[in-house]
């Protein structure tokens, strides 16, 4: 299995532009992140120079302030970041570190992510030491409003599709379907640049917005022409949209895995979309406050077969795919095994905290398959087990799952499960993924 490692550029590179809604005139720059760090926006211009984290949670979009998606945290604020979070996904950068000195990300000359993505390229590419970390399409998800729909399900890779539909006849009903990968995306998708109809732009500036509009800066469409041909691509218009929601899409906070499908729609409802992938989805950090890294048991029900009273994992704390995976498992006296494990001496039955170890690893498994729903993982053998204490109400166990071998659905993986810091249980165990039966 070819293993997908961290990137984040050698180098810090800068790139200076006109925010296409204030006009303000920006200088953005990229630097060099640490792994697992992921994508931060920092304000320079502000005082404490505070960072916004790419997140779910933090995206927005306000109808006052037009055309353009917002990233919010603790009031600090970062417009227009879509054609940069574009380039970031299309180049499959992971961590990196953007100084801006200006509430809007500043447009390059021609309205395309193309410039973005060749300052970052001469910036050079270090491949980082961890595995990629994913936001993967496990179940179909749909979403639709005043005749905008999008929609994800399961895909080894990363698709997008997008269908157009203007009462224009330059314009009209464009389609498009691309597989994303690096190259793709510099040739197919980084240089088509945004548009607007002329019949707009009076509108948008009458409400404050493009202060930063050039006629170079787009591509200008009146009802007879192109006012500044030629155009790049037959579908230049649909494909703008593509660059558009790739962008979008990266406020999932990691590069992701799936086909989306969008017909219709812009950048308010692929905010609303990726908000929606995010309470529909086995995402991290789905539990209000907590940790970004952390699965709550609502996304574990996503993935797991398992239900009461036998589902023996509660949280998930830490998960590096394809290499390692950590879990919680809180010990109640509630729990049905202690009617009868001992009577007046309650003590967590040996096995089942080798079945406790063994769904931690599980998710770990099924999260790498294309889609989990369909999956089961089996247990093949445990070899090594021992027990060093006894596990009794009250008790937290933390299980760590470290994957060893994994070739074909065949796998093994080293368990440990500690209380207060202490180890008292190790196993290494075998398993295979197979195919769920029909219901």
């Amino acid at each position: 299995m070819r293993e997908r490692m961290q990137q984040t550029v050698a180098q810090p590179v800068s790139l200076e532009g006109i925010g296409l809604h204030t006009g303000a005139p920006g200088r953005v720059t990229f630097r060099p992140a640490p792994e697992n760090s992921g994508v931060r926006f920092v304000r320079t211009d502000l005082p404490g120079t505070p960072a916004v984290d790419v997140r779910p949670e933090n995206a927005t979009y306000d109808v006052q302030a037009g055309r353009r998606t917002i990233l919010q945290q603790d009031g600090v604020q970062i417009h227009s970041m879509e054609h940069v979070l574009a380039a970031v996904a299309g180049l499959g950068l992971d961590n990196l570190l953007i100084e801006t000195a200006s509430m809007e990300m500043p447009e390059p000359a021609d309205g395309s992510a193309l410039p973005i993505a060749e300052a970052l390229l001469s910036a050079g590419r270090v491949t980082q030491t961890r595995r990629k970390r994913h936001i993967k399409v496990t179940k179909p998800v749909r979403w639709s409003a005043g005749g905008v729909e999008l929609s994800a399900v399961p895909f080894n890779g990363c698709r997008l599709s997008f269908t157009i539909v203007y009462d224009h006849p330059l314009v009209g009903t464009q389609s498009r379907t691309l597989d994303l990968d690096e190259e793709t995306f510099l040739r197919e998708i980084a240089p088509a640049r945004t548009f607007v109809l002329e019949r707009d732009i009076e509108v948008l500036r009458q409400a404050g917005w493009i202060k930063g509009g050039r006629l170079e800066s787009a591509v200008v469409v009146s009802e007879r022409a192109i006012l500044n041909p030629p155009l790049r691509f037959p579908d230049e218009f649909v494909r703008h949209k593509l660059l558009d929601l790739l962008g979008d899409l990266f406020l999932l906070g990691a590069p992701m895995l799936g086909h989306v499908s969008a017909l219709r729609s812009g950048h308010e409802s692929h905010v609303a979309f990726v908000k929606h992938l995010k309470e529909t989805l086995p995402l991290p950090g789905r539990r209000a406050g907590g940790p970004p890294d952390e699965w709550d048991v609502t996304a574990i029900l996503d993935i797991m077969p398992h239900r009461y009273p036998f589902l023996l994992v509660d949280r998930i704390t830490a998960l590096e795919e394809g290499s390692y995976i950590e879990g919680v498992k809180n010990v109640t006296i509630d729990e049905p095994f202690f009617q009868g494990h001992f009577p007046g001496h309650p003590i967590m039955p040996a096995v089942l905290i080798i079945e406790a170890m063994a769904q931690v690893g599980g998710l770990l498994l099924l999260h790498s398959v294309d889609d989990p729903n369909d999956k089961l993982m089996y247990f093949m053998g445990i070899d090594g087990a021992k027990f060093r204490r006894p596990v009794t109400p009250g008790d937290q166990l933390r299980l760590k799952l470290t994957l060893l071998k994994l070739k074909n659905r065949i796998s093994k993986m080293r368990g440990e499960a500690y209380v207060d810091g202490h180890l008292v249980a190790e196993a290494e165990l075998m398993a295979t993924v197979v195919d769920r039966r029909p219901a």
